[in-house]
């Protein structure tokens, strides 16, 4: 008998959800999820003829019959201090394996009337409350895989500031996968509401908890309200083994502030779509973006910034770097409508390759329909300066510090964006210790 086609695999573990039953799961995210399903039967895997999977094959995740991943309990549990990002005191919630892991969260100390809380609970507790709200990623978006992620996600994280409250911490989601013996999938979903007014900054880890193949098939929908900000930071650092995509939509009103920071360190194959619509009048966006990639990884990130109205403003920076035989991928679209007049977007990509055999496909692009805007794009494929090379090594840096120090300043146009010290302290030393092992750039050999 002949393997399951891809969509009988998830079409058929579908059924078998329903066999299992669902109690209490509200009659619309029932109809949601098996719609969500039809279009996932129907589009069935991107292949590389569309133009943009065109460098991404996604062909040898779409064979792997990949199970739903089993709740992992204490004392099974990690300890989070050991994470790519420690979490310390933060308030956070943890997931792992798809489920929120009650003895790794914390949320006690957080303003009352802010709620951060697992979707399921407010699913089984109050379903009304996500009804309309849940589930309004555009149906274009993300293709098969962010229908597959509505069709299949078992919990998430709310993070819901209601009008004028300002968080002055982060709030952490960690999101773990401890694959043990067949490969698993999760799909995890991320719900952030900032009300008028608001300001917040949510960190959303995707980590691994040991080897393994597994699938992370992850979304995220942010609402900025008018005048409210958002800074989300996302940091993926899956196994090595792992395919990691993620869908990222936000939508902003009237002179609403959206900055996000997309990070990506980890997995065999990750692609990372980012997407912000500037729904309102003044709305500002800035999407940077970082990607460390070594051996035979892939990585690919596509983002879209829609200027619907007049008075946005952009800024997108994204910078890879990449060593081994690893493989980038950047594609950008930013596009002006005709009502976006005196929009001002910049975009710009710059890729660092520190081996012959590294490789990266770059494409920003404008388009443009209105004609009272101030707009520039451009990208930038290079190596390491032999002269600062020479320099560094002259002053007594061996080659490894040399190399680790002139990287860590590259990336550093991205990581010192945001806002929080200790996290990018911690994404600083990430970088290097992913491309040079456990060493510190400067200290000498």
């Amino acid at each position: 008998m002949s393997a399951p086609t891809p969509q009988r695999h998830w079409t058929e573990a579908f059924a078998r959800r329903e066999e299992a039953g669902r109690r209490g799961e509200p009659a619309w995210l029932h109809a949601a999820r098996k719609a969500a399903l039809a279009r996932f039967a129907e589009l069935g895997f991107p292949s590389r003829k569309l133009e943009a999977w065109k460098y991404t094959n996604v062909a040898p995740l779409a064979k792997i019959p990949f199970e739903p991943a089993r709740t992992a309990r204490a004392p099974g549990l990690p300890d989070t201090e050991h994470l790519p990002v420690p979490l310390g005191h933060a308030e956070r919630l943890v997931f792992v394996n798809g489920r929120r892991a009650p003895e790794l969260c914390r949320v006690e100390d957080l303003d009352p009337r802010v709620t951060v809380e697992g979707l399921a609970r407010v699913l089984d507790s109050d379903p009304g409350r996500l009804e309309g709200v849940l589930g309004r990623l555009d149906p274009e978006a993300g293709g098969a895989f962010a229908a597959l992620n509505l069709a299949f996600f078992t919990d998430g994280a709310l993070v819901h500031v209601p009008r004028g409250v300002t968080l002055e911490e982060p709030v952490h989601l960690a999101f773990l996968t401890l694959a043990a013996g067949k490969p698993v999938a999760t799909h995890p979903r991320v719900l952030v509401v900032a009300e008028p007014g608001s300001r917040v900054t949510v960190v959303e880890l995707h980590a691994a908890l040991g080897h393994g193949v597994y699938f992370t098939n992850a979304a995220t929908e942010i609402r900025v309200g008018e005048n409210a900000t958002v800074e989300h930071v996302k940091l993926q650092d899956e196994s090595r083994e792992a395919f990691h995509v993620a869908l990222l939509q936000a939508r902003q009103e009237r002179a609403s502030r959206f900055v996000s920071h997309s990070l990506s360190f980890g997995a065999h194959l990750a692609r990372v779509d980012v997407e912000a619509s500037l729904a309102g009048e003044g709305a500002e966006c800035a999407l940077n973006g970082l990607y460390v990639a070594t051996d035979d990884q892939h990585v690919d990130h596509h983002t879209w910034i829609d200027h619907e109205t007049p008075h946005g403003t952009s800024r997108e920076l994204y910078k890879g770097v990449l060593g081994g035989s690893a493989r980038g991928v950047f594609d950008g679209h930013v596009l002006v409508r005709p009502e976006a007049q005196k929009t001002d977007a910049r975009q710009r990509n710059e890729n660092l390759l520190l081996s012959p055999d590294a490789d990266v496909n770059t494409k920003p692009v404008l388009e443009i329909h209105a004609d009272d805007v101030k707009c520039a794009h451009g990208s930038t494929v290079g190596r390491l300066d032999p002269d600062a090379l020479f320099y560094l090594r002259s002053r007594g840096l061996d080659d490894v510090h040399a190399r680790g120090l002139l990287t860590r300043g590259f990336a550093a146009g991205v990581t010192r964006e945001i806002g929080d010290d200790l996290l990018r302290s911690a994404v600083e030393a990430l970088v290097v210790r992913r491309l040079f092992g456990p060493q510190e750039p400067g200290a000498g050999p």
